[in-house]
């Protein structure tokens, strides 16, 4: 049974690789979903998955690549269908 998340990523995400990092766990993991950029600076995903890959995202979150300084992950439950995880447009 897969579940799926809504996670909001605010810190230094934008500008370290933080989508691209995070595309790569995902395939890892298993995840599927995406991830893009917010104009307010902060980063956005929808992952889906078993709640253990699920977890380990979340968890993977909320450290970031290297260069990244995670200062809040906001988590609220998501919805959608997702076949592959990608880096989506900055709406």
């Amino acid at each position: 049974m897969n579940i799926t998340r809504h996670l909001k990523i605010y810190g230094r995400v934008q500008g370290v690789a933080f989508r691209e990092s995070m595309r790569i766990r995902a395939e890892q993991l298993r995840v599927t979903g995406w991830v893009r950029n917010r104009l307010d600076g902060s980063v956005e995903a929808m992952v889906q998955g078993s709640p253990q890959a699920v977890e380990a995202m979340i968890e993977w979150a909320r450290r970031g690549p290297p260069a990244a300084r995670v200062t809040k992950v906001d988590v609220e439950d998501g919805s959608g269908e997702f076949f592959s995880f990608e880096v989506a447009r900055t709406p």
